[in-house]
Order: structure tokens, then sequence, then C-alpha cells
């Protein structure tokens, strides 16, 4: 079990980004809208017999996103809550019920996103085209085929599908919603501003401030947000673990360049982690928020999931990168995790297959 590990040179200060959309946590009013979706819900938050997780630390909190919205991930707050954003600005005294008929949103997705995406545009009544790269498993083409989404397969991976959505927002006019950033695009921040409100959950549902945070990352939306959110929660003592695959460590290169670069190669089993480039806007707040950012192999990830299916937490490798990083981190003293350590970890998303 290898975890390699930098510790942020840039913490407290952070990257020198200009065209990056800075975060903020004022997520009040979307909060309250939010709470008259028909489907909305509060995500468990779990303590976890340390005994049971066979580790020597304090407390171990796991904030349980398998069942966010009946969509099955994180992802269920993000571009659902853009979309509803516009719906409210367009609806008049007719309601919500079809309001975004004239518009198509496009994305790219692992997967999950896409999911977010074809919800909020199936409520307003607007058309969800979604692109794939060639890696994404059948499966979830035929899911998101299932629920209403016109689905492209197109790209060796995730960044070269996303080229492809952005040519055809630009070719059709349609809404381009991803849940990344870059210089010229800036939508991805409103939709890491919706993975806030399990952020705020977590502070509501935690019976003591947690030590420290393992974050598993691809782009980096939710890492952002929840490092932003719980670091302004909890304060400077927080201690904050970016996770990443070996295969995909564009948050770890970027950061010890100092700039946004591609890095990684191969294809991971971490599928929806397996990002080659990291979100602009989630790369500044990393910066300056997170303590660590460190990579693990796909062979570290599977080796835990059983681990996970018996503590009740059964997930994919995506699901589990974060929590698996933090057992495996505990287990050899990493991070300076001791017994009085009170370690929070997000599981993302259910046991797909990635």
């Amino acid at each position: 079990m290898t975890l390699i590990n930098i510790q942020n040179p840039h913490i407290g200060t952070g990257l020198d980004l200009p065209e990056a959309v800075k975060l903020t946590t004022e997520i009040e009013a979307l909060g309250h809208l939010y709470a008259i979706c028909p489907k909305a819900d509060k995500t468990p938050l779990h303590s976890i017999d340390t005994n049971a997780a066979q580790i020597e630390i304090s407390a171990l909190y796991v904030k349980d996103e398998r069942t966010r919205m009946g969509l099955g991930s994180f992802k269920a707050l993000g571009a659902a809550s853009v979309i509803a954003t516009i719906a409210q600005d367009r609806a008049k005294n007719d309601g919500f019920e079809n309001v975004l008929s004239d518009m198509t949103f496009v994305t790219a997705s692992a997967g999950n996103h896409g999911l977010s995406v074809v919800a909020g545009a199936n409520a307003f009544g607007a058309k969800a085209v979604i692109y794939l790269a060639e890696t994404v498993p059948a499966s979830f083409q035929e899911k998101l085929r299932s629920i209403g989404a016109d689905v492209v397969v197109e790209g060796v991976d995730y960044e070269a599908s996303m080229s492809a959505a952005e040519q055809a927002a630009k070719e059709n006019g349609w809404f381009l919603l991803s849940d990344s950033t870059w210089p010229g695009y800036a939508v991805g921040a409103d939709v890491m501003k919706g993975y806030m409100l399990s952020a705020k959950e977590i502070v509501e549902q935690c019976p003591e401030p947690p030590t420290h945070l393992f974050l598993q990352a691809g782009v980096g939306g939710l890492a952002a947000a929840m490092a932003l959110y719980l670091r302004e929660a909890y304060g400077p003592d927080l201690r904050i673990i970016v996770v990443e695959p070996d295969r995909a460590p564009a948050l770890q290169a970027a950061v010890q360049l100092g700039a946004l670069c591609d890095a990684g190669e191969g294809v991971s089993s971490m599928g929806r982690l397996d990002c080659k480039r990291a979100s602009l806007s989630a790369l500044d707040a990393l910066a300056r928020h997170a303590n660590d950012f460190t990579t693990l192999t796909d062979e570290d990830v599977e080796n835990q999931l059983p681990r996970l299916a018996e503590l009740g937490l059964a997930t994919s490798p995506s699901g589990g990168a974060g929590l698996a990083a933090a057992l495996i981190g505990a287990s050899q003293g990493e991070f300076g995790l001791n017994a009085t350590s009170r370690v929070m970890c997000i599981v993302s998303e259910g046991a797909v297959n990635d």
C-alpha cells in the first residue's frame, strides 16, 4: 500500500490564478430552493465503529451520499441546482412546468454529473445531451438513456468528450453545463456551490469538529466545495487531504507546478476520478485550503472495498477512494493520524461498476 503525498506549499495564500472564479460559501438562497424540491432530502452521517474498522483513532465519521435524491450520488446537488435556478429566474405566474422547454443542456460526464443534468432538464421540460468517453461503461450509457438523455459516445477520455460537448454547444446554441471550470468558462463554479449543501449538512449533523478531512477528487468540484465550506466552519486546525488516482494526479501536479496542467496516463478503475486536468476554480480553492495532496493506486482502493462493504458502506472505487486513503493512512500512521484523531470522509456514490 503506497500513498504518494505532498504537503501543500501554498496553503493559506493560494496560487496566482487571475482567471479563476472564486468560490464563496453563500448558499442560503440555494438552500431555500433545494428545500422546496420534491425529492429534497438529507443524506445520513454515520459514526463508524473504529474497532470494526480496525484503526486506532478516536472517531470516524462518513457522510453517505449514496441515496441523494434517488440518483445515488452527491452530483444530484450540482447541475440540477443550476438548472432549477435558471427555471426560477424564468418562471412567472404559470409556474415551473415546462418553463425551460426551449432549452437544451449539454455536458460531458463520467456518469453521475450527467444524471444530475438529465434530472434537472426533465424537471423543467428541457432536453439533455450527454457526451461520454469511450471508457465509460455501457451501463451508464443505458442508465442515462433510460431517463431521457440523448447520449453521444465520443473521445478516448473525459477531456476529449468535454471538448466535443463544448463544440456541440457552440454549433447548436445549447447551454454547456460542465461541472468543471477553465479560462473563459465559469458555470461549473455554480455547480460546485450546490455540493456545499452536503457540507452544510455535515456541520449540522456532526457532533464534534473533525481533525482530518479526506476528499476524493476528479476535476476537484466536490473536494473544493467541501474544503472551502468546512475550512470556514472548523477553522485552521482541520487537516484537509485531497485524494486522487495515481493515474490522474491533476490537482497534485498543478499544485506542484503552480499552474493548471495535464497530468497522468492510462485508465484508472476510479472512473469518476480519472480526470487528467483539474477545474480552475477547484484548483484555486484547494491550493488555498487543502493541506495535503495524495495519490493511491487502483489496487489500494480495490483492496479496501470489501472492508468498506463490511462496514455497511458498499461503494465503487471512485466513491470510496477518500475513505480508503484514510484507512490506509491510519494503519500506517500517516497524516498525523493517532488515537486522538477524528476523521471525516465522504462516500460519494453507491457500488456501481466504474
